[in-house]
């Protein structure tokens, strides 16, 4: 080897070697971006889980206990597994002695065998199975002409393909398990994250509003649940003035259930309907509930109710 030669195949190696620190170089930078995005996406995923434990804690859902773990269970399709049998004693030397003899057998010495039969020469019993063994398709009723499986040479037998056993399919070719690329996991993670975060918006957004009118301003529903009250209020207020009517109620009766029985009924149904259901599932502090306004409502609108009662009924007559 010249001189040039050795230069070459030395810048050949240099060369070799500094990609090779290259891509140890982008191979660990590659890594360290992987591992600070499972990081962040753990911490995320785990505030998450936090928020969504306070969503359900705000709702009334209790957490779910967790599974208790167990060992698994047999597989019932394995078959067991039968107690090994001393083996067999050695055959004798001249049944080792002839290749075409079946393991077990005695052939006597100097005798031909011809290839393909199972049955020692001189002998009157028909060729079949011995007791205990499997024959195969050869031991079927009226397969007489079926010889038994065939054995794969030993040069083909090493080549054979490699099993797996299993409950869905026995002797099948085993399959090679798919290459998972990180990157690829860990965007597919990270949007499942977006919208999580996306959901859990719309979850927040949903538990700030009450059951009860979830559309309406709280103004406008403490007016529409207070009026409710004071209508309701003065439905009472007819059925009394009915009552009085026929006899069954006095005139002092009327008059205290008018002026401060039925608004006061009023007032505080309105005022626990809408502790009840105007109240949001997450709301930080207690929701106003316009106590002024709703006593004016029921003060005012069951006895301007009487009076437009008295006035209708005047009018009519």
């Amino acid at each position: 080897m010249s001189f040039e030669e050795y230069a070459a195949l030395a810048r050949q190696l240099a060369d070799h070697r500094r990609a090779g620190e290259r891509d140890a170089a982008a191979e660990s930078e590659r890594r360290r971006d992987l591992y600070a995005a499972a990081d962040y996406l753990h911490q995320r995923l785990t505030a998450q889980g936090q928020r969504l434990d306070q969503l359900g804690r705000a709702i009334g859902v209790d957490q779910p206990p967790m599974p208790e773990t167990s060992a698994a269970p047999p597989d019932p399709w394995t078959p067991p597994i039968p107690p090994t049998a001393p083996g067999p004693s050695a055959p004798p030397a001249s049944a080792a002695s002839s290749p075409w003899a079946p393991p077990g057998s005695s052939v006597p010495p100097g005798s031909s065998v011809p290839p393909g039969s199972s049955a020692v020469p001189g002998s009157s019993a028909a060729p079949g199975p011995r007791d205990g063994d499997f024959a195969g398709a050869a031991g079927a009723p009226g397969r007489a002409g079926v010889g038994a499986y065939s054995e794969l040479p030993a040069g083909q037998a090493r080549l054979a393909l490699p099993t797996a056993v299993s409950s869905a399919g026995v002797g099948l070719p085993t399959q090679r398990a798919a290459v998972v690329d990180p990157v690829v996991e860990l965007e597919l993670a990270r949007r499942m994250a977006d919208e999580a975060d996306r959901h859990g918006q719309q979850a927040e957004l949903l538990a700030q509003r009450p059951a009860l009118l979830p559309t309406w301003s709280p103004l406008a529903r403490a007016v529409a649940v207070y009026a409710a009250c004071g209508a309701a209020g003065g439905v009472l207020m007819l059925t009394l003035v009915l009552a009085s009517g026929i006899g069954l109620v006095d005139g002092f009766t009327l008059g205290a259930w008018i002026c401060a029985g039925l608004p006061a009924l009023a007032f505080f149904g309105g005022y626990l309907v809408l502790g009840r259901w105007g109240r949001p599932a997450m709301v930080a502090g207690t929701p106003p509930r316009y106590l002024p306004l709703g006593f004016a409502i029921c003060f005012l609108l069951v006895p301007l109710g009487y009076c437009a009662y008295l006035v209708l009924f005047r009018a009519l007559r």
